[in-house]
C-alpha cells in the first residue's frame, strides 16, 4: 500500500467541514469510512462521473492516488454501495456541513447573494410517485460560488425553503435578490432581520402591490419624472450580433407606498426598462422591484443585472455535469450528489489555472496533478 501523502493530506480542507456529518450506518459493520467515500465521489464527480457507476469505476482505477490521501484498507466500494450511503445521508445536516466549508473558504464576502431555484428534471420515479427534486440555492453573484441550498419537494415550496436557505448563511452587509416567488413579507423581515438589504422583483403575487407600483412607475415615466426623487443610469451590451440596452430608475420617494402597503424596510423602488435588438427585430420589456437598499440607479441596476448571474450555474450545472440528466432519485441521494456537484463546481470555479471549466475539469479526468491541485 502506498504512503499517504502528508502534505497533499494537509490540503484536503473539504473533509474537516464534514467530520461531524453523522454516519448513519451500523459502525460496527462500516468497511469504506464516510470520509473516504466523500473524497472518492468527490475526486471522481471532479474528473468527470457523472453516476455512482462511473464514481465506482473511478475508485477501482484510481485506487493508487486515492491511497496517497487516505488509507483506503478495503479498497473503494461498489455503485451499489454508493447509492446507498448517499441516499442514506441526512440531507439538511450535508448541506449545512457544505455551507460550513465555503464559508471558511471564501475569502471575501458576497456583496450580491441571489436565490434561484433548479429543478433536476430526471431525478424522479414515476412508479414510486416521486417527483424530480427541487433544489432552492444561494449563489454569490460577483464570485460566482454556490454558498448553500436547499432541498424542497416542488417549486411552490420555494417560500418555506428561502428562510431556512437564509438561516444558513452569513448575509449581513450583503444585498439579496429573488424572483418573484420570494417577494414575500416574511421573507423581507428575515432579510432585514440578518442586517442585510434585498432587491426583490415585484409580479402579480402580492395583490394590489404591483398595480400600485406599475400605475405609479408609468405616470410618473409620462412626466419625465418631475414629480417625484430618482436616480437613473443606463447600460448597453452587445453580443453575438444582439444589442441591449438597459435603463434603470429608482424611485427614492416611496413614503406613500409605504403608508399603503406597510412592506418591511421598503427604501425604493426599482424599474427596468430593457430594450433588445436582434437583426431587424426590437424587444422590449419593463420590470419592476422593491428594495430595502438606499443605492443609487448605477448600483441597484448592476445588483439587477447580477442576479441573473444564477442562470449561468444553472446553465453551467446542466451542460458540465449533466444535471437535468441525472437519474440519481434513491431518498436523500438526488440532494446529496447534488451538494457534491457544487462542491465541484466551487473548488473548479476557484482554481487559479486561466482555462474554461470544462477544460479544467476535463483535464482533472486525465492528469492527475491538476486533480489533486483542485482539492489540495
Amino acid at each position: 500500500m502506498a504512503a499517504i501523502d502528508e502534505t497533499i493530506l494537509e490540503g484536503v480542507v473539504f473533509l474537516d467541514h464534514f467530520a461531524d456529518l453523522p454516519d448513519p450506518r451500523q459502525l460496527s459493520k462500516v468497511i469504506y469510512p464516510l470520509d473516504e467515500i466523500l473524497l472518492v465521489s468527490l475526486l471522481a464527480v471532479l474528473a468527470g462521473a457523472e453516476t455512482f457507476t462511473a464514481i465506482a469505476q473511478f475508485g477501482k482505477d484510481k485506487l493508487d492516488l486515492l491511497r496517497r490521501l487516505r488509507p483506503f484498507v478495503n479498497g473503494t466500494p461498489d455503485h451499489d454501495r454508493l447509492g446507498e450511503v448517499f441516499a442514506a445521508l441526512d440531507t439538511e445536516q450535508f448541506q449545512n456541513c457544505f455551507v460550513s466549508w465555503i464559508a471558511a473558504t471564501t475569502a471575501i464576502p458576497a456583496d450580491v447573494i441571489a436565490i434561484d431555484g433548479k429543478t433536476s428534471r430526471r431525478a424522479h420515479n414515476k412508479k414510486r410517485g416521486l417527483n424530480p427534486i427541487h433544489m432552492v440555492s444561494a449563489f454569490a453573484a460577483r464570485q460566482r460560488l454556490v454558498l448553500g441550498q436547499v432541498k424542497v419537494a416542488e417549486k411552490s415550496n420555494e417560500i418555506v425553503a428561502i428562510p431556512k436557505l437564509l438561516d444558513m448563511l452569513a448575509i449581513e452587509g450583503a444585498i439579496v435578490t429573488i424572483d418573484a416567488m420570494g417577494c414575500q413579507r416574511e421573507i423581507a423581515a428575515r432579510i432585514i432581520d440578518r442586517r442585510a438589504d434585498y432587491v426583490l422583483a415585484l409580479k402579480g403575487n402580492q395583490g394590489t402591490l404591483r398595480e400600485d407600483v406599475e400605475i405609479f412607475a408609468n405616470e410618473q415615466k409620462a412626466k419625465d419624472f418631475r414629480d417625484t426623487t430618482v436616480s437613473q443610469d443606463q447600460t448597453v451590451d452587445g453580443d453575438h450580433g444582439r444589442i441591449e440596452t438597459r435603463r434603470t430608475t429608482v424611485f427614492h420617494d416611496v413614503g406613500w407606498l409605504q403608508e399603503r402597503h406597510d412592506w418591511p424596510g421598503l427604501k425604493a423602488v426599482v424599474m427596468v426598462d430593457s430594450e433588445r435588438e436582434i437583426g431587424t427585430r426590437v424587444e422590449r420589456e419593463t420590470r419592476l422591484y422593491i428594495t430595502s437598499s438606499t443605492d443609487k440607479a448605477d448600483k441597484l441596476g448592476d445588483v439587477v443585472r447580477r442576479h441573473w448571474a444564477v442562470e449561468s450555474m444553472h446553465w453551467l450545472m446542466d451542460c458540465l455535469f449533466r444535471d437535468d440528466e441525472c437519474r440519481v432519485r434513491t431518498e436523500h441521494a438526488p440532494a446529496n450528489f447534488t451538494t457534491i456537484k457544487h462542491i465541484a463546481h466551487n473548488l473548479l470555479r476557484r482554481h487559479p489555472a486561466k482555462l474554461s471549466m470544462t477544460t479544467k475539469r476535463l483535464k482533472a479526468g486525465w492528469n492527475e496533478q491538476f486533480l489533486l491541485s483542485l482539492i489540495s
